[in-house]
Formats: structure tokens, sequence, C-alpha cells
């Protein structure tokens, strides 16, 4: 699969990087390194929805959303 990446320096240096298809998938670091960084987000973003859809697939399964106060 291919991904479109947005990176944006960072004011503390290095980059900011965004993935567009994948809302909330960040990631940051130097520009090969933010690249590489941002490699591990996407599959690890993909990981948590494949999680989540075997969660849905369970025919008894019950899905709840919490929210939290940091």
């Amino acid at each position: 699969m291919k991904f479109n990446l947005i990176l944006e320096p960072a004011d503390e240096g290095g980059f900011n990087v965004t993935v567009p298809a994948l809302d909330g998938c960040f990631t940051q670091g130097d520009t090969e390194e933010a690249v590489e960084n941002a490699k591990e987000a996407i599959r690890t973003y993909i990981e948590g929805l494949e999680k989540l859809n075997q969660i849905k697939s369970r025919p008894n399964a019950i899905l709840k959303e919490v929210e939290i106060a940091l």
C-alpha cells in the first residue's frame, strides 16, 4: 500500500509528520527518521484497525467507547 506523508518543520527541529489518509496518524523525527517512524505508525494504525474489526465481527462481543480526562 502507498500513503502520502506531510512533513512540516517542527519548531524544535526535525519534522512533524501526518498521514492524511489515516485520521490521527502522526509522528515526528529528522527527515529519514521521520519517514521510518511514519512507516511504523502506519503499520501500528492498520494493526489497530484489524483488531477493532475482529472485535466488531464477533457476534456476542460488545464494543464500548470510553472517554478519559488526562
